[in-house]
């Protein structure tokens, strides 16, 4: 994207200056993470919660309305919106998969 290259980062610059001065290959790997909350099967959630040894079934979430709450439905894709529990299942799951 214009204006978003990684020469504009000076910490990959100065990498990328070291490594060639040496001569060695030098390698990156660049995560978007726009939506990332609402990408991450529930299979990845359990599979990432499983190898930290934490288990982690039957996510549920349920709509409010001003007419009331709707039956409780299970989540299947994405973590719970709005709750606290998401940033710290997502960082679980980052972890468990740069392990």
């Amino acid at each position: 994207m214009k204006g978003k290259g990684t020469r504009r980062h000076f910490t990959v610059s100065q990498m990328q200056e070291k490594f060639r001065a040496k001569g060695k290959k030098l390698y990156f790997g660049f995560v978007n993470l726009y939506k990332a909350f609402d990408r991450v099967p529930t299979e990845v959630i359990r599979w990432a919660m499983h190898n930290l040894g934490v288990m982690y079934t039957g996510a549920k979430t349920v709509v409010r309305t001003a007419y009331g709450n709707r039956n409780g439905f299970e989540v299947k894709v994405g973590m719970h919106q709005g709750s606290a529990l998401s940033p710290l299942l997502f960082v679980s799951v980052t972890e468990a998969l740069t392990r």
